[in-house]
């Protein structure tokens, strides 16, 4: 095989990921009229079509799917080499891409960064703040950071924070004329900020538990946002009661700015994972990773 063809290979499996001639351009710091080029001469290297394109969306022929198919596992296994080799430098490098949603990023995966970026300058770490439940796997992230409860059975989960927990809140404002709940039914006479799940775009039931009894609360408000930090900021301002988790309000109730009802309706659960897939190959700069996320204790 020559060595353009290697290129040609690596340009048409960008295109099939990305689904878009232009970020696949993007991504690969190549002009669409270059990766445009290296497909067609792939195809007719091949003698057959391998992407239907038209002016508005891109799909894979069935000649293109079982090539792409056929080449992902190589690709990957070739990347997962050569990333290895970083095994045989002095100092650990390498690119770390995870997905994580705003709250972890910011509570448990900023700490550990604060501290082994400036120590290892050659590690390049790439988040993706993504509120949904992304397929590591698909998105060729290295590993995810999510609750326990959402992490797959088939991955690898280090335990990366202690247990969370829930808070509902409002300000001073919000309950100067208004009696505060005193359990999760009394909820539908108070405006609540509700939150729209990215993955499915439903409304999130906020859910308690107190002595084995389990409800889940379907709240209403004149708010829906998709957003932790405006849900905070919701509350802050008078729009009405939210449910977010505590670590996030904590300062603020501490110092008066909002009010806490309803703590003994939530209970701690288990915190957040680092998960990635068991076949995964670790390099020294994933597995200094991980050592600095893993949680030991109070």
């Amino acid at each position: 095989m020559r060595k353009g063809d290697f290129s040609e290979l690596a340009a048409f499996i960008m295109v099939v990921e990305e689904g878009s001639f232009t970020r696949a351009a993007a991504k690969l710091g190549l002009s669409q009229s270059a990766l445009s080029y290296a497909v067609r001469m792939l195809e007719r290297r091949l003698d057959v079509r391998l992407i239907s394109r038209t002016t508005r969306s891109l799909s894979t022929t069935e000649a293109g799917e079982r090539l792409f198919h056929s080449l992902r596992p190589a690709f990957d296994h070739i990347d997962s080499e050569i990333a290895a080799l970083t095994a045989l430098r002095d100092k650990p490098a390498g690119t770390i891409r995870i997905t994580t949603f705003r709250h972890a990023a910011r509570m448990v995966l900023w700490p550990a960064l604060l501290k082994l970026v400036p120590e290892y300058p050659d590690i390049v770490v790439e988040i993706n703040v993504d509120e949904g439940l992304t397929d590591i796997v698909a998105g060729r992230f290295d590993a995810g950071i999510r609750l326990g409860e959402q992490v797959e059975k088939d991955m690898v989960a280090v335990r990366v924070s202690p247990d969370v927990r829930m808070a509902v809140v409002g300000s001073p404002a919000y309950f100067a004329n208004r009696k505060r709940p005193e359990t999760p039914r009394d909820l539908h006479n108070h405006a609540c900020v509700s939150y729209r799940q990215s993955r499915g775009g439903g409304l999130y039931a906020w859910e308690f538990e107190r002595d084995g009894v389990e409800l889940e609360a379907r709240v209403s408000g004149s708010l829906i946002l998709n957003d932790n930090e405006m849900l905070e900021n919701a509350a802050l301002d008078g729009f009405g009661l939210v449910y977010v988790f505590e670590s996030q309000v904590s300062h603020h109730v501490a110092e008066g700015r909002l009010i806490r009802v309803l703590e003994d309706w939530c209970p701690p659960f288990p915190g957040y994972h680092l998960y990635y897939p068991s076949r995964r190959q670790h390099t020294p700069a994933f597995s200094l990773l991980v050592e600095a996320l893993r949680y030991r204790g109070p």
